[in-house]
């Protein structure tokens, strides 16, 4: 077993993996995961910068993890930055203030390296399985991006687009800074067509309608896992390869979208910092299943996260 330690700085949350892994037996034993909501990405997609607030928030919660990763002995760690830190200008000081307070310079890695680390994480413990048909169709919709992966045991083709449920709930719902409480009609038309243009993208190099099995990923669709099996509260292990059927998608995404902020804020399993970003979370996995036909979506805890973290075991 090796002791490794992986963090995923995306545009909403940043996440940790502290595990023990055995490549041999391909066994990931968590010892600790978190995430907290940072908020990284925002302004981005406005203004092209990281704000200030935002980098304060993110390394408040790298001093936390360093605490973590230190007490557990952590071998290696490796730091992983996604969209919101490609696509700033100030992306610079955002790699300083990580080196000062972990010891490693964050990667700011490409959607295709994002695509990766999400296809292995997802699909390394599903091997075996005769349920799940393959070729798989990996979807991780994040802050600021959302990748797609089919592949069997590896990678056949991926790509990323910018249709995050931050960046599209700051691009069509934001309005002099007021997130509209619940949403017009037009401006889910608005976030849709942003939506079928990005899949029409997607397509252009990744074959989405010849997968077998659609697997979900990141906070949007473990959100509306959660709210499918009704849970008290947020549950990982009860959401963990649940399956949620293409109608109970498109229920929850209409209710979502038609919801007051108080409404959404009061699901018992919803964290108060998706409560504003997750209508368009949802409404970016409904598109997906329109698109490629799927009856159902296998909702995986285990995502880019475990790939980094398998990357450096």
């Amino acid at each position: 077993m090796t002791r490794v330690a992986a963090i995923d700085c995306g545009t909403n949350s940043i996440r940790l993996l502290v595990a023990d892994a055995d490549p041999a037996t391909g066994e990931l034993v968590d010892l600790d995961r978190r995430m907290t909501i940072v908020r990284l990405g925002q302004g981005v997609d406005r203004t092209g910068r990281l704000a200030p607030d935002a980098l304060e928030r993110t390394f408040a919660a790298c001093r936390e993890y360093a605490t973590i990763v230190k007490d557990h002995g952590a071998e290696r760690l490796r730091f992983v930055a996604t969209s919101a830190s490609r696509d700033a200008e100030n992306r610079d000081d955002f790699v300083r203030g990580v080196l000062d307070i972990l010891g490693v310079e964050p990667e700011v890695i490409s959607g295709d390296q994002e695509a990766e680390f999400s296809f292995t994480g997802a699909t390394k413990e599903l091997t075996g399985r005769d349920d799940l048909a393959k070729p798989y169709l990996v979807v991780d919709i994040g802050g600021g991006s959302t990748e797609f992966v089919v592949g069997e045991d590896h990678v056949r083709a991926a790509r990323s687009v910018d249709i995050g449920c931050v960046r599209m709930t700051e691009r069509h719902l934001v309005h002099d800074g007021v997130v509209s409480d619940p949403p017009t009609p037009e401006q889910v038309a608005a976030i849709r067509a942003d939506i079928e243009a990005a899949l029409d993208l997607a397509e252009e190099s990744v074959p989405l309608r010849e997968a077998r099995t659609l697997v979900g990923l990141a906070g949007s669709v473990t959100t509306i896992a959660a709210i499918a099996l009704d849970l008290p509260e947020y549950d990982s292990e009860a959401i963990h390869h649940s399956r949620v059927s293409y109608d109970r998608v498109r229920e929850i995404t209409e209710r979502l979208l038609s919801a007051t902020h108080a409404e959404r804020a009061a699901i018992p399993s919803m964290h108060p910092g998706r409560v504003d970003v997750i209508g368009a979370g949802a409404l970016v996995l409904l598109s997906v299943m329109e698109r490629i036909g799927a009856d159902e979506v296998v909702v995986s805890e285990h995502d880019i996260l475990d790939g980094i973290a398998w990357s450096v075991a």
